[in-house]
């Protein structure tokens, strides 16, 4: 496991760093994003400090699958936008900035604002075979 090194993250949560705290509880923290890419941009981190979401405990893990829907709802309600996309980087190839596990959940809106994604999607290939590796190394 790669414990995560300081980070802007880790500064937050020791307190060197104000943020807009939105929920906060035993194992994770979320708050406005300072660089949105839409009004209501939230990032959802846990306080284990790991570089990747594989490398997360089960209880920092389900602490942050239980407060998601949440979160989304409130953005909802709060921006009044009917869509919204959650983000989620492992790895500085996959466009992870910071290296402390964390989600965006960013708003999407009628004017464009939010995330944009361009999809490169490809055939499958050799579906069942990859399948069973991957059912192999659960």
């Amino acid at each position: 496991m790669s414990e995560a090194s300081e980070t802007v993250f880790s500064r937050i949560l020791a307190g060197e760093i104000p943020c807009h705290r939105v929920l906060e509880d035993e194992h994770v923290l979320a708050f406005l994003d300072v660089g949105p890419l839409s009004t209501g941009h939230v990032l959802v981190i846990p306080k284990e400090a790991r570089v990747h979401l594989h490398e997360l405990s089960d209880d920092s893990a389900a602490a942050i699958g239980r407060v998601l829907p949440r979160i989304c709802r409130a953005v909802m309600a709060a921006t009044g936008a009917t869509a919204y996309n959650v983000l989620q980087n492992n790895g500085s190839l996959a466009h992870q900035a910071v290296m402390h596990v964390h989600f965006h959940v960013i708003p999407k809106f009628e004017d464009g604002s939010g995330l944009g994604i361009e999809w490169n999607a490809a055939p499958l290939v050799e579906g069942e075979a990859l399948a069973a590796r991957i059912r192999e190394n659960l």
